[in-house]
């Protein structure tokens, strides 16, 4: 599909196509080589639609939990401990559980694939990893209903079903729609099942910073069956991770700010969507209260919705779930946990960790961290991507930088 596009990046919409200038391409090219090198963003050349998208069938991995990851050097309040779930999922990013306790994983990698781990002893500890799909374009959104699993390519959603009484020998996809915008530029998704039985979609910026087709900057939601899609929310720069309050109903999602405004701007942010219709400010205003440079002039940020946390910036905050579990203390129920990716070209690195954001009601009242160490000086060792609580309260952290899944306890001290 062509993209209605205006950014001030030397490059224009002509005829459908985008013509980049002399200018423009060098300061791509840069920017493209940059993003490569620190944050693994370059994929090579896409695969094609018609590529395998279910794995041969194999004999499971074993989940080889003593990886040598320095779980020494990781702190977390007292009472925690965190341990090695699975070190056997490469890229390992979003997460989605089934009813039957199978953990599946999407990835972000060149192969495209999608693992299903399993703890089958219970022990905490996952004894199989199994890949049950492969070649696929940027597989990053996993979502599970009515005994399917829902993958999320860049332009398409794909569904698995009686995925998991087949995992030796995945089914064939059925095509759900594929009918999303195919930009790689923050095309890859997040996605999950609302309250309302509708799946959301997002649809990433194609750009650090443009204006562009209603399609793009938004959270889409629906039908199970692919019909009915329509724009949730507007102003979204590009989340990758959201979750609905366990009482009210209402989506929380983290967004990521744009680049090159310095290391101390624009925050991430953690915003509340109670409603649809809401705009939440991308391009035009940035962090709630900072008019962009570029794309400001004739806005005020009065006009669209300010996050309901700042985070910090260029923490690239990702998944994100309220936790409702029963294994943790009372404080920490229907809190948010939110992983931070990392920052990739601030001059001084910051993320990298589990963050915990407390509520009250529907107000953010405090941003802390819960995990850290992941950043040791100026070198990272692990990436959090997402988080998510396990049947037995346990909080399960994805890493795609060790390929691992980590799982946070609690145990009450005598």
């Amino acid at each position: 599909m062509g993209t209605w596009l205006r950014q001030r990046t030397g490059f224009e919409r002509i005829g459908g196509m985008r013509r980049p200038s002399a200018r423009g391409t060098i300061l791509a090219l840069l920017l493209a080589g940059l993003c490569f090198l620190a944050c693994g963003q370059g994929d090579g050349a896409a695969r094609s639609a018609g590529s395998s998208a279910a794995a041969p069938a194999a004999s499971p991995r074993s989940s080889t939990p003593d990886a040598g990851l320095p779980l020494d050097s990781l702190e977390l309040p007292q009472g925690f401990e965190i341990s090695i779930y699975t070190a056997n999922v490469p890229g390992a990013r979003s997460m989605t559980l089934s009813p039957a306790g199978v953990l599946y994983v999407g990835t972000r990698d060149r192969d495209g694939s999608v693992y299903a781990v399993v703890d089958d002893d219970g022990d905490g500890v996952a004894e199989t990893v199994r890949e049950v799909a492969s070649g696929l374009n940027m597989p990053n959104g996993v979502a599970w209903r009515d005994g399917s699993l829902y993958v999320a390519e860049v332009s398409r959603i794909l569904r698995y079903d009686g995925i998991d009484e087949r995992l030796d020998d995945p089914p064939r996809p059925v095509v759900v729609t594929d009918d999303y915008p195919g930009d790689r530029h923050h095309g890859w998704k997040f996605i999950a099942f609302g309250p309302d039985g509708w799946l959301y979609v997002p649809v990433g910026a194609p750009c650090n910073v443009c204006e562009s087709a209603p399609i793009y900057a938004s959270i889409t939601r629906l039908r199970a069956d692919g019909t009915g899609r329509e724009v949730y929310a507007h102003g979204v720069r590009n989340t990758v991770g959201f979750d609905w309050h366990p009482q009210t109903g209402e989506l929380w999602f983290t967004d990521n700010g744009r680049d090159w405004l310095g290391d101390d701007s624009p925050p991430d942010e953690l915003n509340r969507a109670p409603e649809a219709g809401m705009h939440f400010g991308f391009p035009y205003c940035q962090g709630g209260d900072i008019l962009d440079p570029e794309f400001g002039a004739g806005h005020a940020c009065a006009g669209y919705t300010p996050p309901a946390q700042k985070l910090g910036p260029h923490v690239a905050a990702l998944g994100m779930r309220f936790y409702d579990g029963a294994m943790f203390p009372a404080e920490y129920h229907h809190q948010i946990f939110l992983a931070e990716h990392g920052s990739w070209n601030r001059s001084s690195k910051i993320g990298y960790r589990v963050s915990l954001v407390r509520l009250e009601g529907n107000r953010a009242v405090s941003y802390e961290p819960f995990i850290t160490g992941w950043l040791r000086g100026t070198e990272a060792w692990g990436r959090p991507v997402d988080v998510q609580v396990a049947a037995d309260g346990a909080l399960l952290v994805s890493d795609d930088r060790a390929g691992a899944i980590y799982r946070v306890s609690y145990s009450a001290e005598d």
